[in-house]
C-alpha cells in the first residue's frame, strides 16, 4: 500500500482513506455511526474501496484505524459491516469481540434509521 492517510470525518460518519497517488482523493472509507446506549460504541456499517484501489490493503488499514480510534476513546467497536466482522475475526488481538447486547442495540438503531445508510 502506498502513501495512504486516514482521517476520521466524524461529522459525516466516515473514516476516510486518501492518497494512493490521487492527491487527496478519498479512495476508500468506512461508514459508521456512534451508538450511545446501552454503551458508547463505534458501529461500522459499510466498507468501500474504489475499484482502482482494491487489493492494496486499504480496507484493512481502515478497520485497524477504527479499532485504534475506539481504543483511544475508551469505547468499543460493534461491527455490523461484514468486512469489519471478518477482519476482527482474523485480528482478535487488535479487535476485541463486542458484547452481543451492543450488537443487538446497534442493529435496532439501524432499523430505526432506515435512510441513514
Amino acid at each position: 500500500m502506498s502513501d495512504i492517510e486516514i482521517r476520521d470525518n466524524r461529522a459525516a460518519g466516515r473514516l476516510e482513506a486518501t492518497g494512493d497517488g490521487t492527491e487527496g482523493e478519498v479512495v476508500g472509507h468506512i461508514e459508521y455511526f456512534v451508538l450511545d446506549a446501552p454503551a458508547r460504541a463505534l458501529v461500522p456499517v459499510h466498507t468501500i474501496v474504489e475499484p482502482a484501489h482494491e487489493g492494496k490493503g486499504i480496507a484493512g488499514s481502515l478497520a485497524r484505524e477504527l479499532y485504534a480510534i475506539a481504543e483511544r476513546e475508551g469505547i468499543v467497536v460493534a461491527p455490523l459491516c461484514p468486512y469489519v466482522v471478518k477482519w476482527a475475526e482474523r485480528h482478535p488481538d487488535e479487535a476485541p469481540a463486542a458484547d452481543p447486547e451492543l450488537l443487538r442495540a446497534a442493529k435496532h438503531w439501524l432499523t430505526e434509521h432506515p435512510g441513514r445508510f
